[in-house]
């Protein structure tokens, strides 16, 4: 009888010892999963501008491939000036770009950006474009002159050129632009910014 007894204990503690390396075998996965969750949400996020615009589409155009500069634009209305974002694919075969480039003043020779992100002017099309190896694609960008704002309000700086994102990328490139004068105040917005067209 005290054998059976000792048997008895000795199994439950056994079983005892197996459910703890369960427990603990179980709250070692969920440290992992909540990292791993939290990565995906990072890698969500949107792009520093504020400009999230299309989705990644097949064929996307590599940003590593693209170009930028600053053409010449339909002119501009009083108070502002147009121009355009073009963009060239230096890649040695086609690619497609869709949607609106997320575009922001930079300054302080560090690519801080200064003041708001550009609006995105919805009211153009904005079909899928094909580049071509050495073929480009033009956006229209508004400039609105910063002396429409009081200093107060504006809080102008030399801007050193453009940061911009292609559509559905999170890697940007840097135009070099210094002919422009940036609000540094983050609530006023100079720029706006047309769906990418073959150019």
């Amino acid at each position: 009888m005290t054998a059976s007894r000792l048997v008895r204990a000795s199994l439950l503690t056994a079983a005892v010892a197996l459910a703890l390396t369960a427990c603990s075998a179980s709250g070692s996965v969920s440290p992992s999963s909540s990292s791993s969750d939290t990565s995906a949400s990072e890698s969500s996020t949107p792009r520093p501008t504020g400009s999230s615009t299309a989705t990644p589409i097949d064929g996307q155009c590599a940003t590593s491939d693209l170009s930028g500069a600053i053409g010449q634009g339909a002119g501009g209305a009083a108070g502002s000036v147009g121009v355009t974002i073009v963009l060239t694919n230096n890649g040695a075969a086609p690619c497609e770009l869709q949607g609106w480039p997320g575009v922001s003043f930079v300054g302080d020779g560090n690519g801080t950006q200064l003041g708001k992100a550009a609006d995105l002017d919805r009211s153009t099309p904005h079909p899928t474009v094909t580049l071509a190896a050495g073929g480009t694609a033009k956006a229209p960008l508004k400039i609105t002159q910063a002396g429409n704002y009081s200093d107060d309000e504006c809080k102008p700086k030399a801007a050193d050129g453009f940061r911009v994102y292609p559509p559905g990328s999170t890697e940007s490139l840097f135009i070099k632009d210094t002919n422009y004068t940036a609000c540094t105040v983050p609530t006023i917005g100079l720029l706006t910014v047309g769906a990418l067209a073959a150019g």
